[in-house]
Order: structure tokens, then sequence, then C-alpha cells
């Protein structure tokens, strides 16, 4: 994460704000779309690992008339006028495990019960750190990595679209697929984090869920000291 000496390190059970910033329109201006509150598990120089649970009051983008973001089709998907939701995360929750300067993130889903189902690689810029979470831009394109060590590329469709529709340009585009085979390069070799055992995490049961606050889209330098 940029930014990490300016700010003291957060201790388990924090509670902070993991945001992203837009790509397409948003009718009300705003930078960030996406907000999902989360606690904190572990913060070191080594990793920040956060989770979110079950019932998180969360914000996301939608189309201007309501309509989930992925059921317009693919070739308007990125141009048609957006704004923002609250809604909450059901289903099982999410452990999400974010390495200093990585270009991704890499998060943990289970089945009910317990079930370890997957690692998601989450392609994004390097995380700007600020007193009350982390800010960072998705970059469209996904590897789904499961026990069995196999893995697969998601999105590819919206990667090749966003480029299409002037979201990333040439050479961006090719930092983004960089960082995908470094990523490849990662689950290939079984380095961290897949290598230490997260799938056998489990969440403090006496955390209480994160609130979503009403000034989810302020600016850092509001709230940094």
């Amino acid at each position: 994460m940029t930014g990490t000496a300016r700010f003291a390190r957060w201790t388990a059970g924090d509670h902070i704000l993991w945001r992203y910033r837009g790509h397409a329109p948003d009718l009300e201006g705003r930078a960030l779309t996406i907000c999902r509150p989360v606690t904190v598990v572990k913060d070191t120089a080594d990793v920040l690992a956060v989770w979110m649970a079950p019932g998180t009051e969360c914000v996301k983008p939608v189309l201007a008339d309501g309509t989930p973001v992925h059921e317009e089709p693919l070739a308007t998907r990125y141009t048609a006028p957006r704004t923002t939701t609250r809604d909450r995360w059901f289903g099982t929750g999410v452990l999400k495990l974010a390495r200093p300067g990585d270009p991704w993130s890499v998060w943990l889903f289970w089945e009910p019960g317990w079930r370890f189902k997957s690692w998601y690689v989450n392609l994004e810029e390097p995380r700007t750190r600020w007193a009350g979470g982390l800010d960072s831009e998705d970059h469209f394109l996904d590897i789904s990595v499961y026990p069995d060590r196999s893995w697969l590329w998601r999105d590819e469709d919206e990667f090749a679209q966003a480029q299409q529709v002037g979201l990333l340009d040439a050479a961006k585009a090719e930092r983004v697929r960089e960082a995908g085979r470094a990523a490849v390069a990662a689950i290939g070799s079984w380095t961290a984090p897949f290598c230490d055992g997260w799938e056998h995490w489990r969440p403090d049961p006496s955390w209480p869920v994160p609130h979503l606050p009403a000034d989810w889209d302020r600016t850092p330098a509001r709230l940094a000291s």
C-alpha cells in the first residue's frame, strides 16, 4: 500500500473502508463508486488482511434506472450513465488480503458451512492508504484459483470492452496484463498468500458488523492528520 508510513497501523478488530474509484460516468459526479466497510484481521509490513462480514451494508454502482450493472449488455455496460446505491453483502463473508505494492488483492470465498471454495485475484491499482481505509481502482481482469491449484482468467470480455470504449489505453492495458502474468507466476510457485493457510482462518465471533457511514465517499485529505 502506498502512504503506509503516514498512518499508524490498524489493529485487529478496527473498522475501515475498502473503496474503489469508478470508471464509467456517475450522475452525482462521485469519484468513488464502491465502498465496503471491513474489519481488520491483521496489518503488518507484509500483508493487510480484512474481513467483510455477511450482511455488511456496502455501496455499489448501478445504472441510472437502478438496473444492476452486469445486467446491461456488454456493448453499453461502460457507457450507460450510472449512479450508486446502498445494498447488503448477502451470502458468506469474504477475507481480503493485500500485500504492499502488489497490483492485485486476493480474496477468499467459502461455501456455507465454511467449506473453502476458491481464491480470487482482483487485479487493481496498488492501494492508497489513508487514515480511514484504502482506495484503489479495479482493472477489470481477474483470476480464480481453486484448492487443487488450478486457475482460470475471469472477465476477459469486460477487460476487452473497457479498452474498446477508452477506459484503458494500450499502455495501461499492458500493465494490467503484466500484473496478471506476475499473479499467475505467484500461483504457479504457490507463494504467499496462497501457501499461508488463510483458508483455515475464521473470524472472531464477537466482532460486530461494521457500519457504513453517511460520508462514505469523503476525501482522505479531510480525515488524514
